[in-house]
């Protein structure tokens, strides 16, 4: 018999459930990549999430980590491995990590936290999604990863292909920020720059051809891979195990996958007895799109919407997905649109406490900000704003350039004091 303790790393994964009808499951093998093919049709496409035996998961799930010896770790988090410390409530994880996750809740003023998930191994949250779909590729025998990306997916996916020992292709378009790029070509991966109208049908190509496993989405409306947003539920067990359940949580929102996820791993802490409550969840979207907010607005299922300018490339989309709108849904959160200038105002208020986001970061806390009521909101718990990615994923960074300064006392001085120094 199997005990408690050998179950804590096994996945409880059971099936594929479909988001369009939850009572159409599929197998847990093959990890679906386009959707449900049951419930979508040519007009909406539905998602499918992962299903558990809730039923074994161990009560001390939220707990630190335990040593060899059985004691319970009192490090950070970051000394639990990664994925591996919450493998009971991930798909089956069979590539080895990079410690992903651990990352430290930064209070910012009292009562108001930044989960700083530029401390993941490539410098964003998409390394919770990719170590699960890395694992969905292996498990599936595939040769390697396509991805169409310019930015922090497509980072993540190439690093984690490599620790998997997994080819990558990644779909690019012209402007990637330069820090990414430097990535993708240290992990070896194969960089394709298309137009962005090009991207996805390649994608779809490529893995039809060449067996490659897409991380990517291939449907309509946005619905991803199956497994991908199950990493994601780490960020709400680790603000969980710190904090117990906050009073709401603020999140930076294109596709709405992290949204999803977030909500989910509240949701199951809850059902699980783990926690006393859900926290509102607010998806922060920019103002120069919001699918989400418009599907949410006209009762749609998903929403596209016409996508203005606007410097958070990451998570400007002029296509949501269904996920976002279930989790606004069923939750008691609400859907907020924040424009460049309350990002950059949010950014900086980030940088001058010591903490560089790119501007999609900034999306979470200038939703906050933003908030008529936010001592109301505030007032229910400790709030927590999800920071995505570091500041060297913006686009143009390291193009700034300051001409040499005369090193004489006089000149120094009065820089100096126009500076602000001594004054």
């Amino acid at each position: 018999m199997t005990s408690k303790t050998e179950r804590s790393n096994v996945s409880l994964a059971t099936v594929q459930r479909s988001l369009g009808d939850p009572a159409v499951e599929y197998p847990l093998w093959p990890p679906l990549t386009r959707g449900c093919p049951r419930t979508s049709t040519e007009t909406m496409s539905y998602p499918v999430e992962v299903d558990y035996d809730y039923a074994r998961v161990e009560d001390d799930f939220l707990s630190a980590p335990r040593r060899p010896d059985g004691d319970r770790s009192r490090g950070s988090l970051r000394a639990s491995s990664g994925h591996d410390r919450w493998a009971a409530l991930l798909p089956p994880l069979l590539t080895p990590g990079l410690g992903e996750g651990g990352t430290p809740l930064v209070e910012l003023d009292d009562g108001v936290f930044v989960k700083d998930e530029s401390r993941n191994p490539t410098w964003s949250h998409k390394d919770r999604l990719n170590r699960v779909t890395a694992s969905a590729a292996k498990g599936a025998g595939a040769p390697g990863i396509v991805v169409a990306s310019s930015g922090n997916h497509g980072a993540s996916a190439a690093a984690y292909a490599a620790r998997a020992g997994l080819r990558c292709v990644i779909l690019s378009s012209a402007g990637a920020p330069p820090a990414v790029a430097s990535m993708v070509d240290a992990y070896g991966a194969v960089v394709l720059p298309v137009p962005v109208d090009a991207r996805w049908p390649l994608a779809e190509r490529i893995a039809d051809t060449f067996g490659f496993h897409p991380a990517s989405n291939l449907t309509r409306f946005h619905t991803g891979h199956a497994w991908g947003p199950e990493g994601y539920k780490t960020v709400a067990y680790e603000i969980a195990a710190e904090l117990g359940a906050p009073g709401s949580v603020f999140v930076p929102t294109g596709y709405g996958e992290l949204l999803f996820g977030v909500w989910k791993g509240f949701t199951e802490l809850h059902r699980l007895g783990l926690v006393d409550r859900v926290p509102r969840v607010f998806s922060c979207e920019p103002a120069a799109g919001g699918p989400l907010a418009a599907a949410l607005g006209t009762g749609a299922a998903a929403a596209r919407v016409e996508l203005g300018p606007t410097a958070a490339y990451s998570i400007g989309c002029p296509v949501g997905g269904h996920r976002g709108v279930l989790a606004m849904s069923r939750g008691a959160g609400r859907s907020l649109l924040v424009d460049d200038p309350q990002m950059r105002a949010a950014q900086r208020e980030l940088a001058d406490a010591g903490l560089w986001f790119e501007l999609s970061s900034a999306a979470g806390l200038a939703g906050l900000r933003g908030l008529e009521d936010a001592a109301a909101v505030r007032a229910e718990g400790p709030a927590v704003c999800i920071a995505t990615s570091s500041g060297f994923k913006d686009r143009g960074v390291g193009e700034r350039r300051t001409a040499p300064v005369d090193p004489e006392w006089g000149s120094v001085e009065r820089l100096l004091r126009e500076a602000g120094i001594g004054a």
